[in-house]
């Protein structure tokens, strides 16, 4: 199972694994402060991905297309998130104030996908 939470949110236990994943550290957050089982910084989108979207929703659709690219072409950024998303469950923590059009939301979606292939197999 997939969650996602702002890192301004308290932690449950529901959340299981939790993973911060976007490029920069997220404002008035001490690093001592989220609990958190990791930071994966690579599996956000690239810095001039992120900058063209500007959380614009209007961009969501093509955002998350070119989104999906970048990741296909990085395996590696989030098979470790794949792979604990499909033994128990894994919050993917993001700091962005938009909660509806996010690169987590996004990350959530390609990863179920992921799943369901997988599954398929």
């Amino acid at each position: 199972m997939i969650r996602i939470k702002r890192v301004y949110e308290q932690m449950d236990s529901g959340d299981g694994r939790r993973f911060f994943v976007e490029r920069l550290w997220p404002r008035g957050v001490k690093k001592e402060d989220l609990r958190m089982d990791g930071w994966v910084k690579n599996v956000a989108p690239s810095d001039a991905l992120r900058k063209w979207f500007g959380h614009d929703s209007a961009k969501w659709e093509e955002f998350s297309q070119r989104y999906f690219t970048e990741l296909e072409e990085n395996s590696g950024s989030w098979k470790l998130l794949l792979e604990e998303a499909l033994h128990g469950t894994v919050t993917l923590l993001y700091s962005a104030s938009d909660q509806m059009y996010n690169n987590a939301v996004a990350l959530k979606q390609f990863l179920e996908d992921q799943a369901e292939r997988q599954r398929k197999r």
